[in-house]
């Protein structure tokens, strides 16, 4: 297991977070020539760790936490280099937020609770094969999540509406992915307005979220497990929690124009 001489609580002190330029890559995955293999290697054990816990109902949002950070450690043990901005919004309020980001790869999926839960109580809206798995399944179980089936998105929006507000109304933050599937190519007009409405009629903030984490690639022939993309940086930024007035298509505008804004400032960057 991957040796982890911080927590997350003390790198996510400040408002950024930058991968320390002097960080070594693993001998394994030197030892593996860089390939994906040691990087899967350690996030197996790590998953498979953590399935155990909860199967025995032993796992526990301090748990999820430490999960979440040692798969971070071990991103950038095997060449990921993270630039988080913006983190000092994440302590403005106390309340429940709805997170709303846009959703690139498997990559944020398990790297926002290390991020988020140390705030904040928070949980996810997930499609309903991340519960039924044999090893991931029981750790998404556990933290209770908004299940979906991203089929008819009538009924998606009735269950997010209805089991959000009881979430949000109990304490926890929800996190919304409202793109139907991941994509590395950001469309507008498929990002859908479901946070924001959740939100409305809770009368609670949203917090965008802008991504970019192709870092992480897609897989044909293995979900989840595609090659790591070690030339391209890793990028979070949190915007300041926005209140909803009136019927939210004016705040949906701004979240989908943070984060276009953003994915293009990364993508000049680094096309420099």
């Amino acid at each position: 297991m991957v040796k982890i001489t911080s927590t997350a609580r003390e790198a996510f002190s400040g408002d950024t977070y930058d991968t320390p330029a002097d960080t070594r890559r693993f001998i394994g995955d030197r030892i593996f020539f860089h390939s994906r293999w040691w990087f899967y290697f350690l996030f197996a054990r790590i998953v498979i760790r953590s399935s155990r816990l909860a199967v025995k109902g032993r796992y526990d949002d301090e748990q999820w936490i430490k999960t979440s950070f040692d798969i971070f450690k071990s991103i950038e043990g095997c060449g990921g280099r993270f630039h988080l901005k913006g983190l000092d919004n994440l302590r403005k309020t106390n309340e429940p937020l709805v997170i709303i980001s846009n959703h690139m790869s498997t990559l944020e999926t398990v790297i926002f609770p290390c991020i988020f839960v140390p705030f904040r109580p928070t949980t996810f809206v997930v499609k309903d094969s991340l519960v039924k798995g044999r090893v991931f399944g029981p750790i998404m179980r556990s933290r209770n999540p908004i299940v979906v089936g991203r089929i008819n998105p009538r009924d998606d929006l009735r269950i997010v509406l209805t089991e959000g507000e009881k979430i949000l109304k109990n304490g926890h933050s929800l996190i919304v992915f409202p793109q139907s599937t991941r994509s590395v190519d950001f469309v507008p007009e498929k990002f859908n307005s479901l946070g924001v409405k959740l939100a409305k009629k809770t009368g609670v903030k949203v917090l965008p979220t802008a991504i970019k984490t192709d870092f992480w690639g897609p897989s044909k022939r293995i979900k989840g497990f595609g090659p790591l993309e070690r030339q391209k940086p890793i990028y979070m930024t949190f915007a300041e929690p926005m209140t909803i007035r009136g019927n939210g298509k004016e705040e949906h505008q701004q979240i989908v124009q943070f984060i276009t804004s953003h994915l293009k400032e990364w993508q000049d960057k680094n096309s420099v």
